[in-house]
């Protein structure tokens, strides 16, 4: 019921007929079910995941982030309301709403994907976007809620800085998603999803009370895959770090 070919259907109005389909004049794709579907990796194995979020790169990507919707609304829609209410390209028609791109980033990390997922969290933050400050516009330091989409009359205009969630979930998606590095209740899960031209990279992690020094090392130019993991020298079987008693501890770690 919630599957339409090619990517997931963003719901169903008052009266039974679907949102977010390709039988939809406007608003045919929304980005959130994607994320949220593809990050639940419902459908994984039999490919939904990977049509949706190859769907998000065809009709939702832009060079300045992804896009909440498209083609974006150019009447009102009395079922959708307040979506349909805004010019295209900006707030909820079509504009590009940063506190949910990073969900598209972690989706892409459950299928292995680091060089796209790193790209999503390049074109939002703001330390990349320096050369596009004339464009952006707004401070270069802080996330905005909103980027004009690509059907507005400035795409890529930043807007309503500092009115978002858009750090916590970046913070989220690339330390436990693409760094890897993610705290479960009996250990520390080491799954790293990366650009596969990183060399490696290191991390220092304050764990229930032990300080761990996790180096990961990638020779063979992977993206995503633990070969092995050794603490203080000694080689573990998996890759998830088991709870350690306080101090100082080395954390090896190769992909490949």
């Amino acid at each position: 019921k919630g599957w339409d070919g090619e990517w997931y259907l963003r719901a169903y109005d008052y009266f039974g007929k679907k949102v977010g389909s390709h039988e939809n004049e406007e608003g045919k794709i929304f980005i959130e079910s994607q994320g949220w579907c593809s990050m639940a990796e419902i459908g994984i194995e039999e490919g939904m995941v990977k049509k949706s979020l190859d769907s998000v790169k065809k009709h939702l990507d832009t060079p300045y982030g992804i896009v909440l919707n498209n083609p974006a609304f150019t009447k009102y829609v009395l079922e959708y309301g307040e979506i349909s209410t805004y010019p295209k390209g900006y707030k909820e028609n079509a504009g590009i709403f940063c506190h949910n791109n990073p969900w598209i980033m972690i989706a892409e990390t459950k299928l292995g994907r680091g060089n796209e997922a790193w790209e999503y969290y390049s074109k939002i933050c703001p330390s990349y976007l320096e050369d596009l400050q004339a464009l952006h516009r707004v401070e270069p330091y802080v996330y905005c809620q909103m980027i004009a989409g690509k059907d507005a009359f400035k795409p890529g205009e930043g807007k309503n800085s500092w009115l978002s969630g858009t750090a916590a979930w970046n913070f989220y998606a690339v330390v436990q998603y693409i760094l890897g590095i993610n705290p479960d209740y009996d250990g520390l899960e080491i799954n790293p999803c990366i650009p596969n031209e990183w060399p490696g990279y290191k991390v220092k992690r304050k764990f229930r009370g032990a300080n761990l020094h996790i180096d990961i090392q990638n020779p063979n130019k992977v993206s995503k895959g633990v070969k092995s993991v050794t603490i203080n020298g000694k080689r573990i079987d998996g890759s998830k770090i088991p709870i350690l008693p306080p101090g100082d501890h080395q954390i090896k770690v190769v992909l490949g």
